[in-house]
């Protein structure tokens, strides 16, 4: 389990594929910290460290992963958001986020605003998942709350030091973003439908 705060910035230094799957070698200030079979979050998605080399680290992303996410468009050199597993004693600085992505969202516009910045996203509208105004969302690891919550997208507020610590400067209208939708609405919602039904 994660809280959606980045740890770190890494940076994709190579890609290896095999048949359907591809492993990314991620450098980080992080990655001499991990251990195999540890779970870490890249841009929200969990990955098992499956290898490690001196300030690198190696995960795997299969087919159900590069379908459900935006791993299958990564390049080498691009910027990652890094969380490591929230430590049982640890503080819930952001939400619970589980690093299982619910689906890729778009970059609509991003507006520089007298020091802060506001990006607004969208996503399929197929997708059942929805956000509430001042509630949480996961874009890329990050733990955001919506200002905006519209039919299919919602827009957030960045401040300078999320802007700078994460990938959200690298951000274009267009940019593929990885987007889980806080787990307590999607419970409520699952709960009400069931009632809806009988």
């Amino acid at each position: 389990m994660f809280t959606g705060i980045v740890e770190a910035l890494g940076r994709i230094k190579e890609i290896e594929k095999e048949r359907g799957n591809l492993h990314f070698w991620v450098e980080s200030p992080v990655s001499e910290d991990l251990k195999v079979d540890q779970s870490v979050s890249h841009d929200g998605v969990c990955l098992t460290v499956t290898q490690l080399e001196k300030g690198c680290h190696r995960v795997t992303a299969i087919q159900e992963t590069l379908q459900k996410t935006s791993l299958g468009s990564w390049e080498t050199g691009k910027k990652v958001n890094l969380e490591r597993c929230m430590p049982a004693n640890g503080r819930f600085d952001g939400h619970i986020v589980q690093g299982h992505t619910d689906c890729t969202g778009t970059c609509e516009k991003v507006e520089e605003a007298d020091g802060s910045w506001r990006i607004w996203f969208s996503y399929p509208a197929d997708i059942k998942e929805f956000t509430v105004e001042k509630g949480s969302i996961c874009v890329n690891g990050v733990s955001l709350t919506v200002v905006d919550s519209l039919a299919h997208g919602f827009s957030v507020a960045i401040i300078p030091y999320t802007w700078e610590h994460t990938n959200f400067h690298e951000l274009r209208i267009g940019s593929k973003v990885n987007l889980e939708f806080d787990i307590l609405g999607k419970y409520l919602r699952k709960m009400m439908e069931g009632r809806m039904e009988k």
